[in-house]
């Protein structure tokens, strides 16, 4: 049974999503950015509901993580608007930032720092009371299996690690909404499991989760909403079964996005026979 099966049994949702009728978690509005010529996202529209598991797709370069760097404030649009649980991440960026937990593809992090020391940092940045930052990080630590390592420096960690201290940086204070490029990247069986289990907590807590990945068994696993982007445009978005229309999501995926031409018939030379 998939995880989104077994939120519908837990739930008790029926074909129509129990957000349907609930307010917009993050609202993007003609999003558009170049790099010189390139147009990496070409001013996009997309809705996510509040409470949603949403999967943000697409192959390199399609401008996904741009799009999310952009709807987190990391990166300025060239034109467009994009509010955060109602709040305008451009006009209000102190009140938005405060609402969303990030973790980028790359995970910059202070690493001369230990893993408990990062956790406790990022809490009282935000002002959060010392009492409250110390439980949570410690079950934080204790709930993505860092415990052991919670005295260790971040620039020790692998990168799996990396992204699980990182993760719990983004869920220290509890944001209303998460954003992820590649979560699961480079993080072993057990801890994606964990991770996925989190992240299950938090939109079942009412939350709202937007990762982006390249691999459609995950996305299809876990999100209930999907939008495929392709040259910088969404060229899909809506709930997980209207976009599949009855098919697996890589077959969709890769009928929207243009297959490349069949190799079977090439590299012959890579016979074994052949030399």
């Amino acid at each position: 049974m998939s995880y989104r099966e077994r939120r519908a049994r837990r739930t008790g949702a029926t074909d129509t999503p129990p957000y349907a009728t609930e307010s917009i978690a993050i609202e993007i509005r003609g999003l558009r950015k170049s790099f010189d010529a390139k147009v990496a996202v070409a001013g996009i529209d997309l809705d996510v509901p509040a409470g949603s598991f949403f999967g943000l797709l697409g192959p390199n370069g399609a401008g996904k993580t741009t799009t999310l760097r952009m709807a987190t404030g990391l990166l300025r649009p060239d034109a467009g608007r994009v509010t955060v649980a109602g709040l305008d991440v451009w006009h209000d960026p102190v009140r938005a930032k405060a609402a969303m937990g990030i973790l980028p593809e790359d995970v910059p992090l202070f690493d001369r720092l230990s893993g408990h020391e990062l956790l406790v940092y990022n809490g009282l940045l935000r002002s959060m009371e010392r009492p409250v930052v110390e439980a949570r990080a410690a079950e934080l630590l204790d709930v993505l299996a860092l415990t052991d390592a919670a005295d260790t420096m971040v620039v020790d960690y692998s990168q799996g690690m990396r992204k699980k201290i990182g993760l719990a940086c983004a869920l220290l204070h509890a944001p209303r909404v998460l954003f992820l490029d590649e979560p699961f990247e480079s993080v072993d069986p057990v801890s994606a499991r964990t991770i996925r289990e989190v992240l299950a907590h938090v939109t079942d807590s009412g939350g709202t989760v937007v990762f982006s990945s390249h691999v459609m068994e995950l996305v299809e696993r876990l999100c209930d909403r999907v939008a495929i982007m392709h040259g910088g445009n969404v060229i899909a978005a809506g709930t997980m079964d209207g976009v599949r229309g009855g098919r697996p999501l890589e077959e969709v995926f890769v009928t929207l996005v243009g297959a490349r031409p069949d190799a079977s018939g090439r590299l012959a030379w890579l016979s074994p026979s052949s030399s």
